[in-house]
């Protein structure tokens, strides 16, 4: 999973938009101490709106709307069966990872959109733990387009998404926008780290985005 480096206030995220820091705590990516920074769901990227106005628009437009909660990730061309579990923003400014399941569960970032609701909902995974051993994300490069994610909610209905493309960016270069913030359709968008690891840095030199749209 990846957690986010930022501080607590939404100033700060909004005016950090463009950073991207994503540092692991431990060898083989199996412990993630950051995440690229969320564009909170609909917010413009400008600065003209005040944040007092962007918050109220974007509480009102994504909790009307929350009506279950996803509880299980399938994904059969890989196979991935794993619990979800919500996460969301620490007190420290790290996005929480999962606890009850932290190597084998995945997590979903709960203030951005639920999947199958309009926006980019994400979900993250480890891909390995410490001494590399394969996480739940292990073979999430091996997605290809076309394979079908599936998404289980507190409701009893599956969404079905459909991969639209797996992209490698490198940690300053990954699109927040695109990733956290398109509102163009239904999305779920994966991510997990990839590449090699870098011991100086503690953290690996790419990040894994596999990008679906509802079916």
């Amino acid at each position: 999973m990846f957690s986010v480096r930022a501080r607590t206030s939404i100033f700060f995220i909004y005016k950090c938009i463009s950073v991207l820091l994503l540092v692991l705590a431990s060898s083989g990516c199996g412990e993630l101490s950051s995440l690229l920074q969320p564009v909170a769901q609909g917010a413009p990227l400008d600065t003209n709106a005040t944040v007092e106005a962007r918050t109220r628009t974007f509480i009102s437009t994504s909790t009307a709307k929350v009506v279950a909660s996803p509880i299980h990730l399938a994904i059969p061309a890989i196979g991935v069966n794993a619990p979800i579990e919500q996460v969301s923003i620490l007190s420290s400014g790290d996005l929480a990872t999962p606890t009850q399941n932290p190597w084998d569960g995945v997590g979903w970032y709960d203030v951005g959109p639920s999947p199958g609701q309009r926006g980019s909902a994400v979900i993250d995974g480890h891909l390995d733990r410490p001494g590399g051993y394969p996480a739940i994300f292990w073979r999430l490069r091996d997605m290809h387009t076309g394979d079908e994610v599936l998404v289980s909610d507190s409701d009893g209905k599956t969404l079905h998404f459909r991969v639209t493309r797996v992209t490698y960016y490198a940690p300053q270069d990954a699109p927040l926008q695109d990733i956290f913030g398109n509102r163009s359709g239904n999305y779920l968008n994966l991510v997990t780290c990839a590449g090699d690891w870098i011991p100086s840095q503690h953290q690996t030199t790419l990040r894994l985005v596999v990008y679906t749209s509802l079916a």
